[in-house]
């Protein structure tokens, strides 16, 4: 793990609200979050309780209604769009539930896509695409097609393309919410394996308990509050 003193990731007073006709939406209000380079951070929570829109802020994807949202000492929440791209280009990975794999082209070439946006040249891009592959085990598989792997392997790749660029930061959002328990279980012990590896600091959204259990850290959003959970606290729904 890297230096856990210093903060990778802060919200300050945090609030997202979205207009409903002639009221408001209140997903979370005043919500703050400290996570520690190298650390990793699960949050999990009912549906419905701002898991993913707080993990969409967080990547820049959505802008705060109010607060700010820190990586280091940069304030991303300031950024312009173009900033704001080339930031989450530069030092952040995504892995979502749905891999978005363009299924057209082979793996390779899915894991090459964010260096090419870059400007990487295409023979460096399809180095380092090729060194991403095998570290999750895929080399064998890098000239098949996308929409030819299996859900795992697709997964895999995704994670992969969310590594290529060598970011600070993983975001992942219900990665194993579409791969039954097995073939999740692999998908969670290569991101344990990948994240101290790489010296990565991680959020991980998800449902499953026992999952988020493996991270250094579980919070629970419940009623707009990020909150550590403890035995008293069941675990979510699905």
């Amino acid at each position: 793990m890297g230096d856990t003193e210093e903060i990778a990731v802060r919200t300050v007073h945090l609030a997202k609200v979205y207009p409903s006709g002639e009221a408001e939406i209140t997903v979370f209000r005043d919500l703050n979050l400290e996570v520690k380079s190298g650390e990793s951070v699960a949050v999990i929570g009912e549906s419905g309780a701002g898991k993913s829109t707080l993990l969409h802020l967080l990547g820049g994807l959505d802008r705060p209604s109010e607060g700010a949202i820190y990586f280091g000492e940069r304030r991303i929440s300031e950024l312009d769009d173009g900033e704001l791209s080339e930031f989450r280009n530069r030092e952040i990975g995504f892995v979502w539930q749905s891999h978005s794999l363009l299924p057209e082209f082979t793996a390779l070439e899915n894991v090459m896509m964010p260096l090419l946006i870059r400007g990487t040249a295409h023979q460096k891009a399809a180095r380092t695409a090729m060194e991403r592959l095998v570290q999750v085990g895929l080399e064998h598989r890098a000239t098949h097609r996308a929409g030819e792997l299996s859900g795992g392997e697709q997964q895999r790749v995704s994670l992969a393309r969310a590594l290529a660029g060598s970011p600070k930061v993983l975001l992942a959002d219900e990665p194993t919410g579409s791969l039954d328990y097995r073939t999740g279980e692999g998908i969670v012990s290569l991101l344990e394996q990948l994240q101290r590896q790489l010296e990565l600091t991680s959020i991980l959204v998800t449902h499953n308990l026992a999952f988020a259990r493996r991270c250094d850290r579980v919070l629970i959003l419940d009623k707009g509050q990020l909150h550590p959970i403890d035995d008293r606290v069941p675990p979510p729904q699905t």
